[in-house]
């Protein structure tokens, strides 16, 4: 059953629509296939930016789609329901976006943006080393300045679509001074010195490539800089804001489809000749499933208006993640119990939605990172205006 979400525009209700019919129809049927294999799904990215839809939230001047972030998230959210990896890498595609999108020149936008929204070509995120994941400023990846280029060099792990993709937003370090010392280039695959280690064997989210980057003096022009020198530890964490939104829709959504998959099994297994959703230990555990869910929902969206108003979102996004990515995990959980024993093997795809939860925990910056985000905004206490008029009221519409 689709969800009844509440949508600000008829054309949203219409991009919801395109969404889960290209989800069910391109998405759904190979998810499996791919995750077993682990085989990454590059013809599904090129179908989904062809439709729009990896560029939805950035402006229709450079290709764009336009969207508020409240509909770009459900959009991800909707997609994560049918294929996790191909949510992140959504998700993902948005973050290797947003530094040109925000702090690029006019001239670099021009030149660059519209190949990537397009999704012509697929972008990657290299910001994590493998002693530099939760404090990214600690990395020791260098880009020096030579003439008219910069030479990088240096490993960023963790990197989605590493091998795959065809551009890699790339942090790295251009002075010793810790939080004014990192710069952010636009460097293209085929870079001469650039290489992905093979790809990390992981639990989950085996259709979605994760490797190490490796940088060996790769000769970046200048015009390749985006924003000031030194500017892109703060150009990252910005990023990483509109990033954990990301995430927590796809956990989100990957919670749904857990859930879905519960109920219609639910309705159709029997135990002591009655349906087990006619069992009140099933029922409220159901019951519980969709809370946790509608809750979670709630709580994503909440902060992407707040993006959307151009407020401060940054204790709300973390939030979001936080709450998102545990019900993500505990739901997926439950839809493995309920499936009992059938929910332990490969048969059913609810295994699958396990393993893949986990990861939300901690990508994007892991939960107790989330945790410390969230209590140090609350010790400044400067929570801001108590009231902000927002847009006016959306459009009721049950796609």
């Amino acid at each position: 059953m689709p969800v009844s979400r509440l949508l600000p525009t008829e054309e949203a209700a219409d991009l919801l629509d395109l969404t889960r019919e290209i989800a069910e129809r391109h998405l759904a049927p190979r998810a499996a296939e791919h995750e077993a294999a682990e085989r990454f799904p590059r013809e599904v990215f090129r179908t989904l930016g062809r439709s729009g839809l990896l560029a939805l939230p950035y402006p229709v001047e450079y290709g764009g789609g336009g969207q508020p972030y409240e509909v770009y998230l459900q959009v991800v959210e909707e997609i994560a329901a049918r294929w996790a990896s191909v949510a992140v890498g959504m998700s993902v595609h948005a973050l290797s976006c947003f530094p040109l999108a925000t702090h690029g020149t006019d001239a670099q936008r021009e030149r660059l943006l519209p190949q990537l929204l397009a999704g012509h070509l697929l972008g990657a995120y290299c910001l994590s080393e493998t002693h530099a994941g939760s404090d990214p400023a600690a990395m020791t990846s260098r880009a020096r300045r030579d003439g008219d280029a910069y030479v990088l060099r240096g490993a960023k792990a963790w990197t989605t679509h590493g091998g795959h993709a065809d551009f890699y937003t790339v942090m790295a370090r251009t002075s010793d001074d810790r939080a004014r010392g990192v710069s952010c280039f636009l460097v293209p695959a085929d870079a001469s010195g650039l290489q992905a280690d093979p790809p990390e064997r992981k639990m989950g989210l085996t259709g979605s490539a994760t490797a190490t980057m490796r940088f060996d003096d790769v000769r970046v022009p200048d015009d390749r800089l985006i924003g000031e020198e030194g500017q892109g530890l703060a150009i990252a964490l910005e990023g990483l804001d509109a990033g954990r939104l990301g995430i927590a829709a796809v956990a989100v959504g990957l919670a749904q489809g857990a859930l879905d998959d519960a109920l219609v099994y639910a309705q159709q297994r029997e135990t002591f000749g009655r349906k087990i959703i006619d069992h009140q230990a099933i029922a409220f555990l159901l019951a519980d499933m969709e809370a946790a869910v509608t809750s979670a929902r709630a709580t994503v969206l909440a902060a992407a208006r707040r993006k959307d108003a151009g407020l401060p979102y940054g204790r709300q996004a973390s939030i979001a993640k936080l709450v998102a990515t545990d019900a993500a995990m505990w739901v997926t959980t439950e839809a493995v119990q309920i499936f009992g024993g059938a929910g332990y093997t490969r048969d059913f795809p609810v295994e699958r939605y396990m393993r893949e939860a986990k990861v939300m925990q901690i990508f994007e910056g892991t939960n107790q990172i989330q945790r410390m985000v969230i209590s140090r905004d609350l010790a400044r206490g400067n929570p801001g205006p108590a009231t902000h008029v927002l847009p006016a009221a959306p459009t009721e519409v049950h796609p």
